[in-house]
């Protein structure tokens, strides 16, 4: 799926570890990711963790959407930080799944996510 993925492919992102409800996905935060503050945009922090949300949720087969998420920024990131994010599936019913996924920069939390899931075909 993430080859076909141009807007995370196009910011770096790299697969680090996938397999059946978790994926791991990396990126370094760049020049053009950093805001007014001289801080990585939140938007780009939130996209990285659901880019790993994503391979998560479609790791079992089917096609599976966001059906909504939430973040919460801990830290703050700056130009030249290698992010991580680290995707886990919590439960799945039906063609619904629940999935958190933490943002580090080494040891550090720099965001938790929770995106919720929506299988749409099979």
């Amino acid at each position: 799926m993430l080859e076909d993925d141009l807007a995370s492919r196009s910011l770096g992102m790299e697969l680090v570890d996938a397999g059946p409800g978790h994926a791991t996905v990396r990126m370094v935060v760049r020049d053009t990711m950093v805001n007014g503050h001289a801080l990585a945009h939140g938007g780009y922090v939130f996209l990285l963790a659901d880019t790993a949300f994503a391979c998560a949720c479609n790791s079992h087969g089917p096609v599976t959407v966001a059906a909504g998420a939430d973040v919460t920024f801990v830290a703050s990131a700056r130009l030249g930080d290698e992010l991580v994010a680290r995707a886990v599936e919590r439960v799945k019913y039906g063609r619904n799944g629940i999935y958190d996924v933490t943002v580090t920069r080494g040891d550090e939390v720099i965001a938790e996510f929770r995106g919720r899931s929506r299988t749409v075909s099979s």
